[in-house]
């Protein structure tokens, strides 16, 4: 988080994803279910958002000094981050159920 890699929100929902693997035979199937659940997830959110890179959705890229200094400036955080999070939660919501 803070590289401009994945957003966030998005990798917080992959580790949300993998908690709600419970009746998994073994550790690779568990493993090989939350890399379908994240693909999904990651597909879903790219329907919305064309992307899950923080830096293509933001603009800006937060792995370097100018680019949190801009964010900051522009009010990134609080214009366009809570939209990526509520989306995920969305997303996620629909995916647990």
């Amino acid at each position: 988080m803070g590289m401009g890699r994945d957003c966030g929100a998005v990798t917080g929902a992959f580790m949300a994803l993998g908690f709600a693997i419970r009746n998994a035979a073994s550790e690779k199937e568990a493993r090989f279910k939350a890399y379908d659940l994240a693909g999904e997830f990651a597909r879903r959110f790219e329907a919305l958002h064309a992307t899950i890179v923080c830096r293509e959705l933001l603009g800006v890229d937060l792995g370097t000094s100018d680019g949190r200094e801009k964010a900051a400036r522009d009010n990134l955080f609080r214009t366009i981050c809570p939209v990526m999070v509520r989306d995920a939660a969305q997303i996620l919501s629909e995916m647990i159920r």
